[in-house]
C-alpha cells in the first residue's frame, strides 16, 4: 500500500515538474507530463533526474547545474525546436535550412526513432542520402582506380591498367592523350561524313553514279579502324562484359562502326548482290546510321552527360509537353480546317494535312507555306500560337532544375576528387593515413573495402550537400 502511495505521489510530482534545459545557449522550460509521452527518449529521462546520481545524469546531458537545476546540451538549438514538436504534435517536421543528414544525427542523440519524421521530410532525407551514397561510391571508385588492387594477378593487373587507360582519362598522362586522340578522330569522322555529301567533292563510278571521294573513304577507313580497336580494347578490359555491351554509350559506339563492316560485307558479295533494290536501300540506311558517331562526343564531355541525365530524369515533364502539344495540334488543326475549308484558295485540304500547320504554329516556327486566309482562321492561329508558347514554357522550369541539380552533383564529385588527389600526394609523405583496400570484386566492379576517406573530402561533400539541400527546401 505504501509503495502505491509513493508511486502515485512520484507520478503526480513528475507531471508538475518543470525541467530547465539549455540547448546551445538557448534556455527552455519543459514539463514532465509532456516529456513522459515518449518515455524512451533522452528528454524523458530527465523527469526523474532527482533520483539519479551525478554519474547517471552526466550520461544524459553534457553538464548539469545542481543549484539552478539546469541541464546543458551542446546541440543545435534550431534543430531542437523541431525535436520538441514530437512531444506536442506526435511528429517531427524539419524546418528549411537544416541539413537532413545532420538532423538525423540530432534525432539519434535525442533517442527518437526516424519513424516519427514527417513523410515529406523523409522524401528529402532519402534524396540526400542517395546523393551522398552515390558520391561516396564514385569517390571510392576513383581511389581504387588510382591505387589498384595489390592482390590481383598478372592478367587482372593488365586488365585494370588497360581499363584505366581507355576509360579513365584523368588517371594518367597516356590515358589523357588517348582521350584527346579519340575526340579528334570523332570530329574528323563527323566532318568527313558531312563533306562527303558535297556534289563537287564526289566522283562518278563506272555506272555514272556519284560516290564519295577516294581520299575521304581512306580517312573514313582509318577512323573506323581506330574506333574498332578502341571498342575491342575496352571490351577486353571491361570488368563486366554484359553490362559493357548493354551500356547506352557502348551501344552508340557499336552503331558507329557496325554500318561500315555491314556495307563492306555486302560489297564483297559482288555487283550482283548490290544491284538488288532492297540491298541498296539497306546500304543507304546503314550509311545514315553513321551520324550516331557524333553521340560519341558525350563520352568526353561532362556537360553532355549532365544534359542526358537531366533529360532522363525529366521524362515525365517531357511526356506532359508532348501530351499538351498533341492535344493542341489536334484541336487547332481541326478548327483551322473547319474555318478554312470553304475558302476558294484554302490551303487546308484535310485535318491530317492541317497537322503540319498546327505544329509549326504552336512551336512558333511559322514557315509560311500553310497559312489561314479567313478572319476566323487567323483568330484561331493567334490563339494556337499563344497556347503553344504556354504549353512549351510549363515543363521548362522542372527540366532546368534537374539540369542544375545534376550539374551541382557533378561539381561535388569533381571537387571531392581534386581534394583526394591532392591529399594522396601528402599521404606518401606520411602526413595522412592511406586508404586501405581489402578486396576487389573484379567481375561486378564492387569495392569491399575499409577505406578511410579523408576528412577534407567528407567536409567538401557535406558542404556542397548542405547547400543543395537548402536549395531544395527553399524551392
Amino acid at each position: 500500500m505504501a509503495r502505491l502511495i509513493v508511486g502515485a505521489l512520484q507520478s503526480e510530482w513528475n507531471e508538475e515538474t518543470e525541467i530547465v534545459v539549455n540547448i546551445g545557449g538557448v534556455k527552455q522550460v519543459l514539463y514532465g507530463d509532456v516529456l513522459t509521452r515518449f518515455p524512451e527518449t533522452r528528454l524523458a529521462e530527465l523527469v526523474d533526474s532527482s533520483l539519479k546520481s551525478s554519474e547517471e545524469i552526466s550520461l544524459i546531458c553534457d553538464d548539469y547545474d545542481p543549484d539552478t537545476g539546469e541541464f546543458y546540451f551542446d546541440r543545435d538549438p534550431e534543430a531542437f525546436k523541431c525535436i520538441i514538436e514530437l512531444y506536442y504534435y506526435g511528429e517531427i517536421h524539419m524546418k528549411r535550412g537544416i541539413c537532413p543528414i545532420c538532423f538525423m544525427k540530432e534525432m539519434e542523440f535525442w533517442k527518437i526513432d526516424s519513424d516519427f519524421l514527417d513523410e515529406c521530410c523523409k522524401s528529402h532525407l532519402k534524396e540526400v542520402e542517395d546523393e551522398l551514397a552515390e558520391i561516396a561510391e564514385k569517390v571510392r571508385t576513383i581511389l581504387v582506380d588510382r591505387e589498384g588492387d595489390p592482390s590481383a594477378g598478372g592478367w587482372q593487373r593488365f586488365q585494370i591498367c588497360l581499363w584505366r587507360l581507355m576509360e579513365k582519362p584523368e588517371s594518367s598522362l597516356p590515358a589523357h592523350i588517348i582521350a584527346i586522340v579519340s575526340f579528334i578522330f570523332i570530329l574528323i569522322s563527323s566532318v568527313v561524313m558531312c563533306v562527303g555529301t558535297i556534289p563537287d567533292l564526289q566522283v562518278e563510278d563506272s555506272e555514272g553514279k556519284l560516290t564519295e571521294h577516294p581520299v575521304l573513304e581512306v580517312i573514313e577507313t582509318v577512323c573506323i579502324g581506330w574506333f574498332t580497336i578502341e571498342y575491342l580494347l575496352r571490351l577486353i578490359s571491361s570488368p563486366n562484359k554484359i553490362k559493357f555491351v548493354l551500356s547506352f554509350m557502348n551501344i552508340i559506339d557499336f552503331m558507329a562502326i557496325m554500318p561500315f563492316y555491314v556495307v563492306l560485307i555486302l560489297t564483297s558479295f559482288g555487283a550482283g548482290m548490290m544491284e538488288l533494290a532492297n540491298v541498296q536501300q539497306a546500304v543507304q540506311a546503314l550509311r545514315i546510321m553513321r551520324i550516331a558517331r557524333i553521340f560519341k562526343l558525350a563520352r568526353h564531355s561532362s556537360g553532355l552527360q549532365t544534359l542526358t541525365s537531366a533529360l532522363k530524369s525529366s521524362l515525365k515533364e517531357l511526356g506532359l509537353l508532348l501530351m499538351y502539344m498533341g492535344v493542341g495540334v489536334f484541336l487547332f488543326s481541326a478548327l483551322g480546317y473547319t474555318m478554312e475549308q470553304n475558302h476558294p484558295d484554302t490551303l487546308f485540304t484535310s485535318i491530317p494535312q492541317s497537322f503540319w500547320w498546327a505544329v509549326i504554329t504552336m512551336t512558333t516556327v511559322g514557315y509560311g507555306d500553310v497559312y489561314p486566309k479567313t478572319t476566323l482562321g487567323r483568330c484561331n492561329a493567334a490563339i494556337s500560337f499563344l497556347c503553344g508558347v504556354i504549353a512549351i514554357a510549363l515543363p521548362i522550369h522542372p527540366i532546368i532544375n534537374n539540369f542544375v541539380l545534376f550539374y551541382n552533383k557533378q561539381q561535388v564529385l569533381e571537387t571531392a576528387a581534386k581534394h583526394e588527389i591532392e591529399l594522396m600526394a601528402l599521404r606518401t609523405g606520411g602526413e595522412l593515413k592511406a586508404a586501405s583496400v581489402k578486396s576487389w570484386d573484379l567481375g561486378k566492379l564492387k569495392v569491399k573495402s575499409n577505406m578511410l576517406i579523408s576528412s577534407a573530402v567528407i567536409a567538401a561533400l557535406l558542404h556542397h550537400l548542405i547547400h543543395l539541400t537548402k536549395c531544395q527546401f527553399e524551392e
